[in-house]
């Protein structure tokens, strides 16, 4: 066996030759743009609901006697987008194609770019599954945390009609090797139960996931102010009764839910009850598939209320609708009805068979994405309440990380990137979301950034090692082939802040990138220490 040992070292060798080499080399001149289908953009329904919603804010603008922002530069847009969809900042050879295209094709072309990249795919998976199961790992051999995301992001690859894929959930059967989407289930099981699911957890994970509706917080007693009573939830959760795990992993079998009652001190039996509308629930198939079939039906206002709610907090930072898992609507804002764009996107994602990507284009496409995230004065509450400009919104863990490391390379890091190089870049993102602080499931609460946080930017351990001279970080390819300090300047500025430098901003670092004083390598160390380290970097804007 020493010669295979002998052989894979030779391998390994000549594998990171083959990847340093290809790291000196320059980078090729900017590709061209791939092609993409600008057609969905033209299209008249799609047109006319980017219009209606864009109708429903300048109404509230109106009545309100509010001025919005103006419009955003397309290369901020491109950012927002590529961190609330992909985790991280577009690259530098991306800002280039971008810019190679004319001004009306670029962010349709961006956005399409972002729906095909894998980075995508597992990105928008780890979000929904945050909401799904939570961030925990789960009962051991039971679930399978990456196998679940992995089956999430290849449904968002596939772009599966978003029922389905609830439904699945739901309902779901087999073991979470084979069908991962059980994992839903088999995260809930309870040890002291012999592993049997969790149908408390189950029902309050469908409720708040998939309709926005906190109907769980009856789970012990009626609530002296909403809607919903303890009935409504022991109900719910009746439908969960039959869910068991054996040896071909989850199934149903017979019997049915019983709760304890506390003031009696017995057994009672409840019988599965949707709360509302039980005329959308199908006569046929097993309890947990006709409680999928009522969640997902196109008449059920909360699940596509819910689903546009999400997706909206994904690109912008912010539920259009806080609290996101309470869209009651004497429940939200302080007793404010619901946002009348909630409804458009709803009934126009439930029209065209909950298709994702759609609707994630509809909201790019929109007016209020597009503004600036500054006026000409200090927003007041009304104007932000009022979505009058882009909310300013801190990165969550892992989009500092990922903006970290890809402000580093020249290069796209993608599925295309070298397989050594993804597995560091994984390495080191999860080396510092958990230094950092995982901001865990509950991802809109607000919450402001720390000492410690602040303390890892400046001296961490990853910030030192991609921005150190290495002939693998950018700080080094742009000292050695940049002409001149104006290129290094603007190159640093559009890699790690997605924007050129104002005049101001040249006026001060220019000089500074053309002090001798200092290796030309060490000047741009400082540069990228300084960008990295700003405000602007460390937030959405």
């Amino acid at each position: 066996m020493l010669w295979a040992k002998n052989l894979l070292f030779v391998g390994v060798v000549l594998g990171g030759a083959v990847a340093l080499g290809v790291n000196l080399m320059p980078p090729p001149g900017p590709t061209v743009a791939a092609q993409h289908n600008a057609e969905v953009y033209q299209e008249p329904g799609f047109r006319q609901t980017v219009a209606r919603v864009d109708a429903s804010f300048q109404k509230n603008w109106n009545s309100e006697g509010i001025k919005p922002a103006a419009p955003a530069s397309d290369l901020q847009v491109a950012r927002r987008l590529s961190l609330g969809l992909m985790g991280t900042v577009p690259s530098l050879e991306e800002i280039r194609q971008f810019e190679s295209l004319p001004p009306d094709e670029r962010l349709p072309w961006w956005i399409e770019q972002i729906l095909r990249d894998g980075r995508f795919h597992d990105y928008f998976a780890e979000r929904l599954a945050r909401s799904y199961v939570g961030t925990e790992d789960g009962p051991f051999l039971l679930y399978r945390r990456r196998r679940f995301i992995s089956w999430l992001a290849n449904e968002v690859s596939q772009n599966r009609p978003y029922d389905g894929t609830v439904r699945e959930l739901i309902a779901g059967h087999g073991l979470a090797t084979d069908n991962p989407a059980t994992n839903f289930i088999s995260v809930t099981a309870q040890p002291e139960l012999e592993n049997q699911p969790d149908p408390v957890r189950l029902a309050g994970r469908v409720t708040r996931a998939f309709l926005g509706l906190r109907i769980d917080c009856a789970q012990c007693h009626n609530h002296p102010f909403a809607a919903w009573k303890q009935d409504d939830f022991e109900s719910l959760s009746a439908f969960f009764g039959q869910a068991r795990f054996g040896f071909t992993g989850t199934h149903d079998g017979t019997g049915e839910y019983q709760v304890d009652d506390k003031k009696r001190d017995v057994k009672r039996t409840v019988a599965p009850k949707v709360p509302f509308s039980a005329e959308l629930m199908p006569l046929q198939g097993t309890r947990r598939q006709q409680l999928a079939g009522w969640v997902t039906h196109p008449q059920n206002p909360y699940f596509g209320r819910a689903t546009v709610n999400r997706v909206w907090a994904f690109l912008t930072g912010q539920p259009l609708q806080t609290p996101i898992d309470n869209l009651e609507p004497d429940a939200t804002n302080d007793g404010a009805t619901l946002h009348p764009a909630i409804g458009i996107l709803a009934d126009d994602f439930s029209a065209n068979g909950y298709d994702l990507h759609r609707l994630i284009r509809i909201i790019a496409s929109t007016q209020v994405y597009r503004l600036e995230s500054a006026g000409t004065h200090d927003a007041t509450e009304a104007e932000e309440k009022a979505w009058a400009l882009f909310p300013l919104t801190r990165l969550r863990p892992e989009q500092v990380a990922g903006a970290m490391l890809q402000t580093a390379s020249i290069r796209t890091i993608n599925a295309d990137t070298h397989i050594a190089w993804r597995i560091i870049r994984a390495t080191q993102l999860n080396d510092f979301v958990k230094r950092y602080g995982d901001s865990g499931e509950d991802e809109f609460d607000g919450r402001g950034g720390t000492i410690p946080q602040r303390l890892l930017l400046m001296n961490g351990e990853l910030i030192r090692e991609r921005i150190k001279e290495s002939p693998f970080n950018a700080t080094t390819r742009i000292s050695i082939q940049a002409p001149n300090e104006v290129q290094s300047l603007e190159v640093a500025y559009l890699g790690v802040l997605s924007r050129r430098p104002t005049s101001a901003e040249r006026a001060h670092f220019e000089p500074f990138l053309a002090d001798q004083k200092l290796p030309k390598s060490q000047r741009m160390e400082d540069l990228f220490w300084s960008l990295l380290n700003s405000t602007e970097f460390s937030w959405n804007h």
